[in-house]
């Protein structure tokens, strides 16, 4: 077997340094420098970067006649791309390289693929082991026959021209005068570049005398003759005649092959030696050196002998930095004396033993191995030896112990996962169940927490997640176990004493989540909707303890979130509601089941219809009638509200359409959108594909929004209003005087109505300081030029006193309900004629 290892590098031979030019360097520069450093190649940069290559073969494609030669710029004459191999690269990889390109030269790269080195084939021949394969193989017919001789009186670029046409990289120059042969290589030309040569013949240029070898020496007494005298040609003689010439790209190949057969032999021969007999030493040297596994061979008193290059990459220790001491030099001091009494008992029953051992590498760190001990007797000799083998599996270890974190452990908060919780409730249900206790089971979930993701960004939300983890963890007693679930739920699992306890602890924990966190510079305040199941009141199994739980967070999300519900039976009976709920709305949306309803407007000066609100109306066959109030969250929730939106916005197209149709001018239909609509960006396109497609102008069609809508991205919600502005679409702002209510949004945004929520509406004109708000909005809005139109009107009262403080339009059950198409329809009609004879009559 060679002597090196069959697993050696690129790293463990190459030339550690990279000789390069810059591009617009002379050639007869570039060659003083290969000349300066001895290397056969040069490397071209531009900017750091290496772009070409420039070796002695190519002096065959130069043209020595041109005068200006040596003042042409490299790059001209370079080859690019460069080939290049990483420095961690097997040998024999690398060979093949040289072998499919027909190159002498490759880049090395480091890791960061930066250039680090340069490799030639004579790095590779010399560290292949040549004895083995050389030593007794004679040259025979290894060598080039058919070599060109050419006069000593040819002229040199001749020479060079027969050199390229035949792609000769060597030809044998013979002297009649003398009767003596010479030799010009590629190497040779470079003196045509460095050197001031006039009309030279090739005897001026051929070097001799000649380096001659004999057909039968062998393979290797070729090559110890070529590293000797530093050439790469040897001319093959016998009897005073030259045969040919030996190159060292002849050896080359011959080693390759032999190399692969030898490799194939020698690792046959191993096997079979293995089993016959442990005194091969050649052979089992050979082995140790190569093993990838750290072996160390010891005496019966425990002194090493052997330790194998592995040994040495695996602790650090060289090897006469441990022959003849003790293997507890190795020693971690993490096992007590127990622990090796143990393994020499087993040593010495059975002859061998394995398991996990802690040792110590010469830096200091502690690892991981496990270690094979194997007491060796031979059966003609009394002298016991031990041979230890070792892996290093720290990073196994740590990968297993990574594997078991993941399977178990939420990787962001590093609490319990899913997997792990529901075992925990499996174990925590049968102890409950044996001694007659309470447990807990409570669900968690953030409220409004994707605003945080939205708003702050991922990072931040990761952020708040752990910082949420840590307050719910410090509300917990000893062993009560806080699980996250996914996105931001999270799971309480914990042994109570009655249902008092239960709300106290929720109680405790929505107390600790009200105080704001601080995220990048910002304060936000989180808020919980908890849900709680105990058994064994509200279930008796793991699934019936969950599902309960969730039923019960999900009814505190509907109560008004920030809240802690404790299961009830009730609960059941909507969550299953909830579930068909779900199930039809998408089939609701897929089968045209909703529709439009339409609330007219009505001016307070003179009566007439200002238009009309569509309202969207659900009624399911099976569920029957579904308030918006369900539906629209639930569209929410479902990633469906812009589908829906959508649906409304087409819808609108068609009933203007046909009330063109039919001659009616109501004025705006307006139409309600959704804050994630407008945040999407879409929503002025979409209106205008509405408008294109049925062929109606802007001025017909009215967008309501919510102050919410806005308040997440203004820039944008401004850029989206301003493009439905220019399409004449009007803007009304709805339910104004709730939520912000941030008066800047009149004057920033471009609105053309003001909604009064119906909520203050409903409180005029008995209740004093809300009639004056009422007044004051009407006031502002009219001076800001905007329409106001008041909801909710339900009496005389509200109207009469509406019409005394300035509102001119109105909307409500006093006027008119929501009505179906023909309802809206017949209604207009009827209001149309009445209006028309009321103005002829005045």
């Amino acid at each position: 077997m060679p002597h090196t290892s069959r697993y050696q590098k690129v790293c463990d031979v190459f030339t550690n340094k990279v000789i390069a030019c810059t591009k617009d360097t002379p050639l007869i520069e570039a060659v003083k420098l290969m000349r300066v450093h001895n290397v056969s190649a040069i490397f071209v940069k531009h900017q750091q970067q290496i772009v070409g290559v420039w070796t002695e073969t190519d002096c065959l494609t130069l043209n020595f006649s041109d005068l200006t030669l040596r003042q042409i710029m490299i790059e001209k004459v370079m080859s690019s791309p460069v080939l290049s191999v990483p420095s961690q690269q097997l040998l024999t990889d690398t060979a093949m390289v040289f072998n499919k390109h027909g190159v002498r030269h490759l880049l090395v790269t480091d890791a960061n693929d930066n250039p680090s080195g340069m490799i030639s084939i004579t790095d590779i021949v010399s560290n292949q082991g040549l004895e083995h394969y050389l030593q007794f193989r004679p040259i025979n017919e290894q060598y080039n026959k058919n070599i060109r001789v050419v006069p000593s009186s040819l002229a040199i670029n001749d020479a060079v021209n027969l050199m390229r046409e035949y792609a000769e990289k060597v030809i044998l120059v013979f002297n009649e005068d003398e009767n003596i042969h010479g030799i010009i290589t590629q190497r040779d030309l470079l003196k045509l570049i460095t050197e001031q040569h006039n009309h030279l013949i090739c005897w001026d240029l051929a070097s001799r005398p000649l380096y001659k070898i004999s057909p039968q020496d062998s393979l290797f007494d070729a090559y110890r003759l070529m590293s000797e005298s530093s050439i790469r040609h040897l001319v093959v003689s016998e009897n005073n005649q030259i045969n040919g010439v030996l190159s060292l790209e002849n050896l080359i190949n011959e080693i390759e092959t032999a190399y692969c057969c030898e490799l194939e032999k020698v690792l046959q021969q191993r096997d079979i030696a293995l089993q016959h007999s442990q005194r091969n030493l050649f052979l089992a040297n050979k082995i140790i050196d190569s093993s990838l596994d750290g072996i160390m061979i010891t005496d019966s008193n425990g002194v090493i002998m052997q330790v194998n290059p592995a040994f040495t990459h695996l602790t650090g220790y060289k090897e006469y930095e441990v022959i003849g001491k003790r293997p507890n030099m190795l020693s971690s001091g993490r096992h007590d004396k127990n622990f090796y009494i143990k393994m020499w008992d087993s040593l010495t029953k059975t002859g061998v033993w394995q398991g996990e051992i802690y040792n110590r590498k010469k830096s200091g760190d502690i690892y991981i191995e496990w270690l094979s001990i194997i007491e060796i007797k031979e059966p003609s000799h009394s002298d016991v030896t031990y041979a230890a083998i070792f892996s290093d599996i720290t990073e196994r270890k740590s990968a297993e112990e990574k594997v078991v974190q993941l399977a178990y452990f939420d990787e962001l908060t590093g609490l319990p996962n899913r997997r792990l919780f529901n075992d925990r409730l499996s174990m925590a249900l049968a102890s409950a169940h044996r001694d007659k206790q309470m447990l807990a089971v409570m669900f968690i979930d953030l409220d409004r927490f994707k605003e945080v993701n939205d708003s702050l960004g991922h990072n931040a939300g990761d952020t708040l997640l752990k910082l949420v983890s840590e307050r719910i963890i410090n509300t917990l007693n000893e062993g009560d176990t806080l699980a996250r679930l996914g996105g931001d739920e999270f799971i309480v699992l914990c042994e109570v004493e009655s249902v008092a306890a239960v709300i106290r602890l929720a109680e405790g924990i929505l107390n600790h989540l009200n105080t704001p966190f601080k995220l990048e510079g910002f304060e936000v305040g989180v808020t919980a909707s908890i849900g709680a199941a105990v058994y064994p009141d509200d279930g008796l199994d793991s699934e019936t303890l969950l599902k309960h739980a969730d039923i019960a967070m999900y009814r505190s999300k509907d109560v008004g979130r920030n809240s802690f519900q404790l299961f009830q039976p009730s609960m059941n009976a909507r969550s299953l509601e909830r579930l068909a709920m779900m199930s039809r709305f998408q089939h609701a949306l897929e089968n045209d089941e909703f529709e439009l309803h339409f609330q007219p407007k009505q001016c307070l000066k003179t009566g007439a219809i200002m238009g009309a609100e569509a309202l969207l109306r659900w009624k399911d066959p099976d569920l029957g009638t579904i308030s918006p109030a369900q539906f629209i969250p639930l569209a929410e929730e479902l990633g469906l509200v812009v589908r829906l939106d959508l649906w409304v916005i087409n819808q609108a197209g068609k009933e203007l359409t046909l009330w063109q149709a039919q001659g009616m001018n109501p004025g705006r239909l307006a139409i309600n959108v959704s804050a994630c609509h407008l945040s999407q960006g879409k929503l002025a396109d979409n209106i205008k594909a509405m408008l294109t497609r049925y062929q109606l102008p802007g001025s017909l069609l009215e967008i309501e929004l919510t102050e919410s809508s806005f308040i997440g991205s203004f820039s944008q919600a401004k850029e989206q209003l301003q493009q439905l502005k220019t399409l004449g679409v009007h803007i009304a702002l709805d339910d104004f005087g709730t939520g912000y209510s941030a008066l800047s949004y009149l004057t920033k945004l471009p609105f053309n109505t003001l909604k009064i929520d119906a909520s203050f509406i409903a409180k005029i004109p008995d209740e004093y300081g809300n009639s004056q708000i009422v007044a004051a909005i009407i006031a502002m809005a009219t001076s800001l030029g905007l329409d106001v139109v008041a909801e909710g009107v339900e009496h005389a009262s509200q109207e009469a006193h509406l019409a005394t403080i300035g509102c001119n339009i109105i909307q409500g059950y006093h006027y008119c309900y929501p009505l179906t198409r023909q309802q809206w329809i017949a209604f207009y009609n009827q209001a149309a004629k009445g209006y028309s004879e009321s103005t002829l009559t005045s």
